[in-house]
């Protein structure tokens, strides 16, 4: 029997009709968002990989310096973060439709911006591109929230873990497609090293459209609407960025779920991006490296579900518990790794392992932690201070690295992991209480 919402308060605006469906709907609507999300997971992924691929090599090329070589993966980090606010505020007012599809579109337009700085050897239009880029890394961010929307408090980890999952096709095919990509340009006047940025150009066009034709009915806007049904009177100002923020700040579920996504991160990054380098330090090759982080990418994605699985049987702050202990174990692992290539492989396959832990089990707590009306705020402060605090993580592993060690860089990222422990054992014994 198809469920007819109660009439909404009259000072409120009415849902659009397309937003509106019954309960007996539901099931077959989270599926079509579920398969719309894993869809356009795989077209991001393969758009951003592809890109990433040789974004160093071709920031290299365009400045002539292998220093300025690092900043192209810091500007890859900076569009995200500086993206997620206004973001948030604008699927907080129009839905996760209309979102995603802008940032897509700007992740289109950077990649493009990037093209035209490696054919006018403009190293400033390539950062600037680089920066744009970053916004395709944004939409798949949000999109794990997306999946959230419509699913049951008790699978919505497993809604979120299999869209993250999704991002393993891309990103394991993004990699390999850069040299095909390269050579498809070869007679239009743009380096090889661009040519991947010309086809995640279009990748990212692709998935715009996607979203924006099947993306329907918006699962944020319908979710909403179904929550105004079932609690009428709502304040519409409760959707703002400035509530997100004190819907944090009123909930020590909130504040431990953004901890454990930001902290999570951010000891991840740390540690990665200086990965590669100590392993040139022990003779490594490109192609182990390669290889090491293709361990390290697998860890992060492919085991997702499991995670989701676990978070929602056992409970979020089990997961998180479960993040601490693989994150410190990592850290333990790749730090006193030495010359040893298959320790320090061992070490990033779990660092990504505690990586999936934290991001999944705290996504769904914070959804879980906060009103219907908030999430989209709250989620959009989420990825903002996850990003802020990887790209400082990244700048901060570099210096690091270079006064200290790769062990010390290892130690002090696992020290991250203190507030999140704290916190978790804090909500434990509260939650026995």
């Amino acid at each position: 029997m198809t469920h007819t919402p109660d009439a909404p308060d009259s000072t409120l605006p009415a849902p659009p009709p397309s937003v509106l469906v019954g309960e007996a709907e539901l099931p077959a609507l989270r599926r079509r968002v579920q398969a719309v999300l894993i869809a356009t997971q795989i077209l991001g992924g393969l758009g951003i990989a592809t890109g990433v691929a040789l974004a160093a090599v071709l920031a290299r090329d365009v400045s002539g310096s292998e220093a300025m070589s690092g900043l192209a993966s810091t500007a890859t980090v900076a569009g995200p973060a500086l993206l997620a606010m206004p973001l948030a505020s604008l699927m907080a007012s129009r839905g996760r439709r209309a979102g995603l599809v802008l940032a897509y579109l700007i992740g289109a337009l950077g990649a493009g911006v990037a093209v035209l700085g490696a054919v006018a050897d403009s190293f400033p239009l390539l950062l600037l591109g680089l920066v744009c880029f970053g916004a395709g890394s944004s939409a798949n961010l949000a999109a794990r929230f997306a999946a959230a929307d419509l699913a049951e408090p008790d699978r919505r980890a497993r809604a979120i873990s299999t869209v993250v999952w999704a991002t393993t096709i891309g990103a394991v095919l993004g990699p390999n497609i850069a040299a095909p990509a390269g050579r498809s340009v070869s007679g239009l006047g743009i380096p090889a090293t661009a040519g991947p940025f010309v086809w995640a150009a279009g990748v990212f066009v692709v998935a715009a459209v996607v979203v924006a034709v099947l993306l329907r009915p918006d699962p944020l806007l319908t979710a909403r609407a179904l929550a105004d049904a079932r609690t009428p009177g709502e304040a519409a100002e409760d959707r703002s960025l400035r509530a997100g923020m004190r819907a944090v700040r009123e909930s020590p579920r909130a504040r431990l779920a953004l901890v454990t996504v930001a902290g999570s991160h951010t000891a991840m990054v740390s540690i990665m991006s200086m990965t590669p380098v100590a392993l040139t330090h022990h003779g490594a090759d490109i192609q182990l490296i390669g290889l090491v982080i293709s361990g390290h990418i697998a860890g992060m994605y492919a085991f997702s579900p499991l995670m989701g699985w676990l978070s929602d049987r056992l409970g979020r702050l089990s997961v998180i518990g479960l993040a601490v202990g693989l994150i410190g174990a990592a850290a333990l692992i790749a730090g006193t790794a030495g010359p040893s290539h298959g320790r320090t492989a061992l070490g990033l396959f779990v660092l990504g392992l505690g990586w999936s832990a934290g991001l999944v089990s705290g996504s769904a707590l914070l959804t879980d932690s906060v009103p219907q009306a908030s999430r989209a705020a709250v989620q959009g402060v989420s990825d903002f201070v996850m990003n802020t605090a990887a790209g400082v993580g990244g700048l901060a592993a570099g210096l690091i690295v270079s006064k200290l060690g790769y062990g010390p860089l290892n130690a002090i990222a696992a020290c991250l992991l203190l507030p999140m422990a704290v916190l978790a054992l804090r909500g434990s014994l509260r939650k026995a209480a």
